[in-house]
């Protein structure tokens, strides 16, 4: 099985979705998987699974914000690599 390690900037629609059916009321501290990556550095995440997939989502707030404001992900806007494009404000930790 293949496992990927996805930050928030890099979220599809279709993991995105996986989120939200796996932890609908958001996720808690016994949902965080720690592990440290190849460049030693500590990274807490999230795990969700396809048929063949075990992806680890970075956690963070801009992650929770996403998983909590986008709603329908038939309603997101994707660049031209199919990432979920979030505004500058919630970027940059602001709300509007």
């Amino acid at each position: 099985m293949k496992r990927v390690i996805v930050d928030y900037k890099k979220l599809t629609p279709q993991v995105l979705n996986l989120l939200t059916l796996k932890y609908p009321d958001g996720y808690g501290d016994d949902d965080i998987v720690v592990f440290d990556n190849h460049k030693n550095e500590t990274i807490e995440a999230v795990e969700v699974k396809t048929e063949d997939t075990v992806y680890l989502v970075k956690v963070g707030s801009k992650l929770h914000y996403t998983m909590a404001n986008l709603g329908d992900t038939d309603d997101l806007l994707l660049n031209e690599d199919g990432h979920i494009l979030i505004e500058e404000s919630i970027k940059n930790g602001e709300e509007e």
